[in-house]
């Protein structure tokens, strides 16, 4: 089958062909229909992550964003059989944790991080191996586009939950969030379907635009405000009620923070780079005399897929509008280099793969 592998870190990935997967016997594995390209795929290619187990080695298949439909199914495998369409987790869960067994599967202690780590090859593939199927692999329910649930990947899922979740943002609230690219754009949408009041905080005059499309009431450019925690204040009253960092550098982190009232919730979604290595400067003080709750989020318990596909089902949420370009595996290459200057916007998909 072909598959995108990473040969050299900030080099192209090798387009070629590789030995399909079986499946184990708790297992499947699924004809990937697409797979989203996300802004942690630009991690693992340019080798941050080694600080939390992370990098991928030479010779992996990337891609950890994939909906696909099922060709094989292991002989211990009860919940899904051949031809369902599934959602894929980008952790893959054991079942049998402390964490999978109380509804935290996405914090499973013994995951394993599609596309990233040894054993969890990638979905920039023609296929890819589920393992523990009856946990990792989510039936699609009918009317669920299989391309729409490859742009509710890592980073919408992961939006989803850290404001409806997380954060639990309620009607009125003000949200602030803190660049948009995949992770900060599926936050906005999903936060305005919870009745949210978006700002959106970017450098990027398309990305604010897109903003305003998928449902913020108001945009800040920061490359043209000289304050912008004093501009997401003037807006907001005062201070959002919850805030997050998408990005994960040191300056859009502590902007969040510092744009919350008293009593805010901040999310933090955005990683580390190589140069930070894991840590950022957070305002303590302020965190301490405004009571401010910091709360991180990383994708979804499969077991709460059911409540996101319900919203998607009725209309409240679309994936489908995130999605920015649909393109081939020659094409991945191209989109990790154009994040390295964050210019790529919404959220590319691959959904040709011969």
């Amino acid at each position: 089958m072909r598959a995108a592998v990473l040969e050299e870190y900030e080099e192209p990935l090798a387009i070629r062909d590789v030995e399909r997967p079986d499946p184990d016997p708790d297992g499947v594995v699924a004809k990937v229909d697409a797979c989203g390209v996300c802004r942690s795929d630009w991690h693992g290619w340019v080798g941050n992550w080694d600080w939390f187990d992370y990098k991928p080695p030479r010779g992996h298949i990337l891609g950890h964003e994939p909906s696909g439909t099922v060709v094989e199914v292991g002989e211990n495998v009860d919940t899904v059989k051949e031809g369902d369409t599934v959602a894929i987790p980008f952790n893959f869960a054991c079942g049998h944790c402390h964490e999978c067994r109380v509804g935290y599967e996405n914090l499973c202690e013994n995951h394993l991080g599609l596309g990233f780590q040894p054993g969890a090859p990638g979905a920039f593939a023609e296929e890819v191996p589920i393992p523990n199927a009856d946990i990792n692999a989510v039936k699609l329910p009918d009317g669920v586009d299989p391309v729409e649930v490859a742009g509710m990947g890592c980073r919408f899922m992961t939006s989803y939950r850290g404001m409806a979740h997380q954060a639990d943002v309620s009607r009125g609230e003000y949200v602030v969030v803190q660049g948009l690219g995949g992770i900060g754009l599926s936050a906005v949408h999903i936060a305005d379907a919870l009745g949210g009041n978006v700002i959106g905080v970017d450098l990027m005059d398309e990305k604010l635009e897109m903003a305003e499309e998928l449902g913020a009431i108001d945009t800040v450019n920061a490359a043209e405000e000289d304050d912008v925690v004093q501009a997401v204040r003037d807006i907001t009253d005062g201070g959002a009620h919850v805030s997050l960092d998408a990005l994960g550098i040191e300056e859009t982190c502590q902007n969040a923070i510092e744009s919350l009232r008293t009593r805010g919730r901040h999310v933090q979604i955005g990683l580390t780079t190589k140069e930070q290595r894991g840590y950022n400067s957070l305002p303590t003080d302020t965190i301490v005399m405004n009571e401010i709750q910091v709360q991180g989020s990383s994708g979804l318990p499969p077991s709460k897929y059911g409540e996101m596909f319900r919203m998607v089902e009725n209309g409240k949420l679309d994936p489908g509008a995130v999605i920015t370009d649909k393109i081939g595996l020659e094409g991945v290459s191209d989109e990790l280099a154009a994040m390295t200057d964050y210019e790529t916007i919404g959220i590319p998909v691959v959904n040709e793969f011969a």
